[in-house]
């Protein structure tokens, strides 16, 4: 998370107690319907390369759609900086062209070993690290497939100390070179226990799907105006 001074003083502790209180008696659905946690990197659609480091808290809305909250970190005091929905290729395909190019495919993200689902990385316990890669290598046999259309609110990265603009579609990155991968990941592997390389070679038989012609807009009208 971006150490960015956010405006206001702690938290009154009146605002404490009556939250505190509320939580005991009020029912968080749709909240506690999220089960999955991810991390990965989106690109600015319309600055490719100016990336955002995002932690996906998601849930399934059906069989064929996933919501998810995006924050800057996995914190208690993590900022909310946008949405991202995921759906399968049967219903992106119902869509109309112009809404298609607004959505990106997962296949580098999970092949690279960058998308990951922070959790067992530095456990000790025998048997518990292999348990959860076969957890997170499954996961990833779906999220593979999937098309995802976000944006972010809160322009982090350049010090915004609040959501200021309008949203901000996003996108992911697609092949090597698009960005400083080996650092930027790295050093995200290095705060949760993790290697994209133990990822990637954990996700060697996961099948490529094809990709869309119309998905990742952003890459292919950048590269023909190269």
């Amino acid at each position: 998370m971006a150490d960015t001074k956010i405006p206001g003083g702690k938290v009154p502790v009146e605002d404490t107690i009556l939250e505190t209180g509320a939580s005991l008696i009020q029912d968080f659905q749709p909240t506690k319907q999220l089960c999955a946690h991810l991390n990965a990197f989106h690109t600015y659609a319309d600055e490719p390369g100016r990336y955002v480091e995002a932690n996906h808290y998601c849930a399934h809305l059906t069989e064929d759609i996933r919501q998810c909250i995006l924050y800057d970190g996995p914190g208690p005091n993590a900022r909310l900086i946008g949405i991202e929905y995921m759906i399968t290729p049967a219903l992106y395909a119902t869509l109309p062209a112009s809404e298609r190019r607004l959505w990106h495919s997962h296949v580098y993200e999970v092949k690279s070993g960058m998308l990951i689902m922070p959790g067992g990385g530095s456990a000790t316990v025998p048997g518990v690290q292999q348990a959860w890669d076969a957890a997170e290598t499954r996961e990833m046999t779906h999220v593979v497939g999937l098309y995802g259309k976000v944006y972010h609110l809160w322009q982090t990265d350049r010090g915004d100390a609040l959501p200021l603009g309008p949203p901000r579609l996003m996108t992911s990155f697609t092949a090597d070179g698009q960005f400083d991968f080996e650092k930027v990941v790295g050093e995200r592997d290095r705060r949760f226990g993790v290697d994209w390389r133990h990822k990637k070679k954990l996700r060697e038989g996961i099948e490529v799907p094809d990709i869309h012609e119309d998905a990742d807009a952003t890459w292919k009208t950048r590269r023909n105006s190269m």
